[in-house]
């Protein structure tokens, strides 16, 4: 049987890539000496990511709850 991935952990994973990738493209703003810059967009769009993560989880465990509340009312 194969295991489905979740959502709240695929996009954040993929989103992390990106920034990543982008961050490594964008390093010669460094080599400019404009620090505050280049971690600041960095350090919100990783704040972003994690908060991301915690709302989709949060969503799915909604959805799973859901899902046994309405299975419940239908044995019954």
């Amino acid at each position: 049987m194969r295991t489905k991935i979740k959502k709240s952990t695929y996009l954040p994973a993929v989103l992390l890539v990106y920034l990543l990738c982008m961050a490594y493209i964008g390093r010669n703003i460094l080599l400019k000496g404009e620090y505050l810059y280049y971690f600041s967009v960095f350090g919100i769009s990783l704040i972003i990511i994690v908060l991301l993560h915690f709302s989709l989880k949060k969503k799915e465990k909604q959805s799973i709850e859901k899902q046994s509340e309405h299975k419940n009312d239908k044995e019954n």
